[in-house]
Formats: C-alpha cells, structure tokens, sequence
C-alpha cells in the first residue's frame, strides 16, 4: 500500500509539479487552500503533509498551527514551501511544527530525499 501524500498549495502548477513527480511512489491528493484541507483532513489521514506558506484564505502558518492542535493529525509530518528563503521564515515554520522548509523553486532531489526523510525516519531504516 502507497504512503499517502496530501500537498496543499493554491498554485495549480505547482500541485500539478508535486503530483507528477511525486505519484509514481506516492498516493497524493491536492487541494488548494489550507481551510479545505482541513475539512478534508476530517476524514482522511496522511503520512505527510506539504503545504503552501502564502496562500489565501487560509496561510500555511495557520494551516500549520490548526494542523497541530489536531488529535490525528497533531505528528503527522510536514514540509513547508515558500518563495521565501529568509532564515526568520524557516524559523517560524519550525517554532510551529513543520519538520522541513523548501523554498521555491525546488530541486526535485532535494524534494525526494526530504519525503523520504520524513515518511521512513533513519530509525526505521533497514539499510544503514
């Protein structure tokens, strides 16, 4: 059974990106904004979760925050997206919860690497 992967980002181009390359592998769902994807994390529950930071509605700051409060999803991993590569926004995403930042545009091994990062921790390694 595929890992699932729920991208939330209000780029259609970019979920589109995260689909393609990530589907081979991975059950992946995409939803635009981060207020349905709570509605939808009501009933579902991902391995990972990659979201969006600026997106309307609902930014991924506070997609992130709702996210954690969550029983079922309060450990579920996620990895932030941003155009922005300040230090302070990294450190936020991490003061809130997130296990990584990517900034875009993203190299896609670095995109690989950080998924499997974070759905097959070191611990759970069977090759070391």
């Amino acid at each position: 059974m595929k890992k699932k992967i729920l991208v939330v980002d209000d780029e259609a181009s970019i979920c589109l990106l995260l689909e393609n390359f990530l589907s081979q592998e991975y059950d992946v769902v995409s939803i635009n904004d981060g207020l349905e994807a709570l509605l939808w994390l009501e009933s579902n529950i991902p391995d990972l979760i990659i979201s969006d930071i600026q997106m309307p509605k609902m930014d991924g700051y506070e997609f992130l925050t709702k996210l954690r409060k969550r029983g079922f999803t309060k450990h579920t991993p996620c990895i932030m997206l941003s155009g922005k590569s300040e230090s302070k926004e990294r450190i936020k995403c991490y003061r809130i919860g997130a296990q990584d930042y990517l900034t875009k545009p993203f190299n896609p091994e670095e995109l690989d690497e950080l998924v499997k990062k974070n759905l097959f921790p070191i611990h759970f390694a069977v090759e070391w």
